[in-house]
């Protein structure tokens, strides 16, 4: 499982808006994907490892 921010609509924000100032914290929503790791040779890593670096980005590669 892997999780990015969601998209919200503005009831949906509001909702969560009206919720950090009851507590006093800010919140983060998130979706989540399935997604089972894929096992890969060194070479495509690197590759990928390479392509984070230059996009400053993290990558997940699922199968």
């Amino acid at each position: 499982m892997i999780y990015s921010l969601s998209t919200l609509d503005e009831q949906k924000l509001k909702a969560i808006q009206a919720l950090e100032q009851k507590l006093g914290k800010s919140l983060l929503a998130f979706n989540s994907y399935p997604c089972d790791a894929a096992e890969l040779p060194s070479n495509d890593l690197s590759q990928i490892q390479q392509l984070e670096k230059d996009l400053g980005v993290v990558l997940v590669a699922c199968k």
